[in-house]
């Protein structure tokens, strides 16, 4: 029977079940600073030139940890690290085309030899084609498969070892809340996207034991230049947006800091008990 702790927990690390037992596992309450806190860390992380990937990176650095920040635009990922390193912060950058299984395994492996650790890798570039069956290409479908399951697999399998050697890690896959619904006219980028969270969750159970953690990223739309696929879905911004204002419960785009935020909550000490799980911040647009 699952223990039901009182809410009243001894402040030196006694639980006390909902039956009355002591339970001493040595836990130290902490406060949310510390919670947050990713001093001593390295984060590997992919696409984050723009959007995103790089408000992620950004708030993983002033949480204290050393993020490698890669895209295929090498000069966007220069740009992104002068920025946090200019805040005093910690940051390296790197290009990187993730549909590069060599290039990727390569960057990961030289990222554990040069800081000795690879605490957290969030795998965030991807790809976004629009259309139904009859409009998307075996090639799109190709390329949609490679870069938002195929480069999440790769880098995933390059940063387990380290994480299993160094006792735990946590893994960030970034998929959407397409990955939990369905849209319409958007099969390559839907089917994916469902994959995406079906194999983060699969990794999850898998290593678990190991004390790596895998989770999705599912956001909703956030007002960044990867919505193009959807804009022309849609028929163009305006019909993008009187979808949102429609449709979407909190009637408004989010922000990548919005979304940020949940890459610091998985990342972190405040999600140590979270593995397997597909987090969506889209504003209740899949409600």
């Amino acid at each position: 029977m699952m223990n039901r702790y009182d809410s009243d927990a001894d402040m030196t690390g006694q639980l006390t079940t909902g039956t009355g037992y002591l339970m001493n596992q040595n836990i130290r309450l902490k406060n949310p600073t510390e919670m947050t806190s990713l001093e001593g860390r390295v984060a590997f992380v992919t696409g984050a030139g723009s959007g995103i990937g790089r408000a992620g990176a950004c708030a993983m650095a002033r949480c204290g940890a050393h993020v490698v920040v890669t895209d295929r635009d090498g000069g966007l990922a220069s740009a992104v690290a002068d920025e946090i390193i200019a805040e005093g912060l910690q940051c390296s950058a790197r290009q990187l085309d993730v549909g590069n299984d060599d290039a990727l395994v390569e960057a990961i492996d030289d990222t554990v030899v040069q800081y000795g650790r690879l605490d957290i890798l969030h795998s965030h570039a991807g790809l976004q084609i629009e259309g139904p069956l009859e409009q998307v290409s075996t090639e799109d479908m190709d390329a949609s498969w490679a870069l938002n399951v195929r480069a999440h697999f790769v880098a995933a399998q390059a940063a387990v070892a380290p994480m299993k050697r160094q006792g735990g890690g946590s893994i960030i896959i970034t998929a959407s809340n397409s990955g939990i619904q369905y849209d319409r006219e958007m099969i390559a980028y839907s089917t994916t996207k469902h994959s995406a969270v079906s194999m983060t969750r699969q990794m999850a159970a898998d290593y678990a034991k190991d004390n790596i953690r895998f989770n999705a990223l599912c956001p909703g739309f956030v007002d960044t230049p990867f919505n193009a696929g959807f804009e022309v879905q849609m028929g163009g911004r305006s019909g993008l947006e009187k979808y949102i204002s429609e449709n979407i419960p909190m009637a408004r785009f989010g922000t990548p800091g919005e979304i940020a935020d949940a890459i610091v909550f998985l990342a972190s000490d405040m999600s140590t008990f979270v593995t397997g799980h597909a987090l969506v911040i889209d504003g209740g647009e899949c409600i």
